[in-house]
């Protein structure tokens, strides 16, 4: 809809006789109106792609082309759909007069007419018209807002949500943390006193080479040689579990920043690093994939950034987690299809890179960096080749509620959250770039300094 002008409202009149144009517009004229005029249906439908009048006065009979006919192309064409139009004729009939409205007509003035009435009944529907614009836009802007508490209700339970998934993940770190740096710590001695007592046995085997049949007994009972070789391998083992239970641990802590509310210097590289060891028990071979999913890191050098980073590892965990749900897709879509593992050329894999550009730098993924001193905006992108994203629904992602997944499966608040957190939090910017069947890249660019001074 288009706003009116209250100090000179554009009226076209079209009617075949040019005496009751040069009435129509000398009445109206006066009146403060401006005034065009159209002999013929033709020359009112060019009239009006020209410039849209916020009222049409038309006259029924005319050659060629009548007042409905003209009234039924003005409303449906959507530029002028809106216009009011008053038709003008000598026809008194009721059926003319309820054709008239059944073609899109707001009002009805029989000839021979009175400039009162004309002015009135304009008055009234540019004042009408006027009230409708106004509705339009106080519509329009209650839409925008309802929209705007909408999309921060979803931020604001999304927060809560992380919050207390952030505590909880913070205190679960903390209670594992304490027992297995305890054994973390005590390995090492333990590995010290098996070795020795190892040793104190082979030193007993050499000064007595022929223990009496009671020693033997236990010997053979315990399969003493098996054991000595076994007692590496297994205190090896402890160290790798315990040592991986460290890691998993960091990575909650890393993840959860639970203590971290404003933005501050961080490795972003840890952030994904944390978010892959959450996601690693998805990556495995499933009933329908049976392969791993690969995980190939291109990480540059890059300085600190400035960020909030249990922000960023939130949408980190999202971009990883949906291009997981691409690749699962992938591999139902092949089950139900039956193609074999000799059918698929690809192995599933996400490629997770980082690199530093310049910020006047055209913003294409897999462009040149620069050297480090240099840098002024961190590029971190997310790519698998899984299911794509078709160019339709590609453009709404990024809409609050907007989900392809099935239902119970997603809110279609994900993406959502992130384009918020990326671009009006961290002042970047998130992309998608994606071929059907071929895989998605999800880009994110956000600055590495510019939070520093706000």
């Amino acid at each position: 809809m288009h706003s009116l002008q209250n100090d000179k409202v554009n009226i076209l009149v079209v009617d075949d006789s040019p005496d009751n144009l040069r009435l129509l517009s000398a009445m109206l004229t006066t009146q403060g109106y401006e005034v065009r005029k159209a002999l013929t249906g033709k020359m009112a439908l060019k009239a009006c792609k020209s410039l849209q009048p916020n009222l049409i006065l038309l006259d029924i009979n005319m050659p060629e082309m009548n007042g409905y006919e003209v009234c039924q192309q003005l409303k449906a064409d959507k530029t002028t759909s809106e216009v009011p139009v008053i038709f003008i004729s000598a026809l008194d009939d009721v059926l003319d007069k309820v054709k008239a409205f059944d073609v899109g007509g707001a009002d009805y003035i029989t000839k021979p007419f009175h400039a009162a009435e004309v002015i009135s009944r304009i008055e009234n529907q540019i004042n009408l018209r006027s009230l409708q614009v106004k509705l339009y836009q106080k519509n329009a802007l209650l839409q925008k807002t309802l929209e705007e508490l909408k999309a921060a209700q979803v931020q604001q339970i999304q927060n809560e949500k992380m919050f207390s998934l952030g505590h909880l993940v913070a205190g679960i770190a903390h209670e594992v943390n304490n027992p297995v740096s305890f054994i973390y710590g005590n390995l090492e001695y333990v590995s010290e006193y098996v070795r020795d007592l190892i040793n104190l046995v082979e030193a007993y085997q050499q000064e007595y080479p022929h223990p009496n049949q009671n020693i033997q007994k236990i010997e053979q009972k315990i399969d003493l040689d098996f054991l000595m070789k076994d007692l590496e391998s297994l205190m090896g083992a402890m160290y790798r579990g315990v040592d991986r239970i460290r890691s998993i641990v960091l990575a909650l802590q890393n993840f959860s920043r639970h203590d971290e509310t404003s933005h501050k210097q961080v490795n972003i590289h840890h952030g994904l690093d944390s978010a892959i060891v959450m996601l690693h028990h998805r990556l495995g071979k499933t009933n329908y994939r049976n392969t791993a999913i690969k995980i190939v890191k291109q990480y540059r050098d890059l300085p600190l950034i400035y960020c909030y980073p249990r922000e960023l590892n939130q949408v980190f965990m999202h971009l990883l987690s949906n291009a997981i749900d691409s690749l699962d897709q992938q591999a139902k879509n092949h089950q139900a299809e039956n193609k074999t593992l000799q059918d698929l050329t690809l192995t599933p894999t996400i490629w997770i890179s980082t690199c530093g550009i310049e910020s006047d730098r055209p913003s294409k993924s897999g462009g040149l960096c620069v050297k480090p001193s240099a840098y002024e905006v961190a590029r971190i992108s997310i790519t698998d080749n899984g299911t794509g994203i078709p160019d339709k629904v590609r453009e709404y992602i990024f809409d609050p509620f907007f989900t392809t997944k099935a239902v119970g499966k997603g809110s279609g608040l994900g993406l959502s959250i992130c384009y918020q957190i990326i671009v009006q939090k961290h002042c970047g910017r998130i992309l998608c770039n994606s071929t059907p069947e071929q895989g998605a890249e999800f880009t994110i660019e956000i600055p590495i300094k510019q939070l520093q001074s706000n």
